[in-house]
């Protein structure tokens, strides 16, 4: 039995339409009203299932208006499904703005859980998914597109990206230039027929992609940063540690940095720096 005036945010299916939940089938069928990010992309799934519930369009360049009348719609008493046009509203599709202004307007908003292609990318990928991050699309400019690139480079965690199959060669190569050659995956068609589970390198990736032009929305998995310590003896700490005390660092924090950057205690970079200096005398 559903609520009036409450906003139901549906999970639809990112490919295979027989992934939909009962729960949202059911509540598709009983609201007044569908807000649909494409209203002809969501037509098959509810012709599909015999749905007939109204529906208008809700998407990323009618967001903030859209958003507006259908707060009045739900003051006024009517229930009303959300959908984008596959996976759950919100997460890289239109959504935030409608479920934003419910909130402060004390609207009840109920999320029905569903197909999502991200979580399945990563659990397909065989990626650790202990600590993960989603990014989304990366911006598309070349410029702002390597920058994020740089700021993410490092991060000791299994990290999720969708793409675009035209845009998906020149998004590996800037991969493999600022995370360097590391393990990947690329996930495409995900719970269709084609389904496919591309893994080896970011550079590895690129060239086979080169050759083959992929089709299909795509997710990348990167494997996490993994910081290699440099080899490195007495020798070397006492060196950098010279190094970092004439660019300005005290002693403490010059021993500090060296021995995180070598992964050792610093008490045995005070030690180095003892022997040293004995013998120096």
């Amino acid at each position: 039995m559903l609520s009036k005036g409450t906003l139901y945010v549906c999970a639809t299916p990112i490919g295979n339409l027989g992934d939909i939940t009962l729960r949202v089938l059911d509540t598709l069928r009983e609201v007044d009203l569908i807000a649909a990010e494409d209203t002809r992309h969501s037509r098959k799934l509810l012709q599909h299932y015999q749905i007939n519930t109204r529906m208008i369009s809700y998407h990323a360049h009618n967001e903030k208006k859209q958003s507006v009348e259908l707060v009045e719609k739900l003051k006024g008493g009517q229930a009303i499904a959300l959908i984008s046009d596959a996976g759950l509203p919100g997460i890289s599709d239109p959504g935030i703005e409608v479920i934003n202004l419910c909130l402060a307007e004390n609207i009840p908003v109920d999320v029905l859980p569903g197909p999502n292609a991200a979580l399945t990318a990563l659990v397909l990928s065989g990626m650790p998914t202990e600590h993960f991050a989603f990014h989304g699309f990366l911006p598309s400019s070349n410029t702002a597109r390597k920058q994020s690139l740089e700021q993410l480079a490092n991060l000791p965690l299994t990290q999720i990206f969708y793409e675009a199959p035209h845009r998906l060669v020149a998004t590996l190569q800037g991969m493999s230039e600022f995370f360097g050659n590391r393990q990947a995956a690329v996930v495409r068609e995900l719970t269709k027929l084609h389904q496919q589970v591309h893994k080896g390198t970011t550079l590895e990736l690129k060239e086979a992609f080169e050759e083959t032009e992929p089709r299909g929305e795509c997710c990348i998995i990167i494997a996490p940063y993994i910081p290699v310590k440099p080899v490195g003896g007495p020798v070397e700490w006492c060196s950098e540690v010279k190094v970092r005390i004439d660019q300005g660092l005290s002693k403490k924090e010059a021993m500090k940095e060296v021995a995180k950057r070598y992964g050792v205690r610093k008490s045995d970079v005070y030690q180095a720096l003892l022997t040293d200096e004995t013998t120096d005398s």
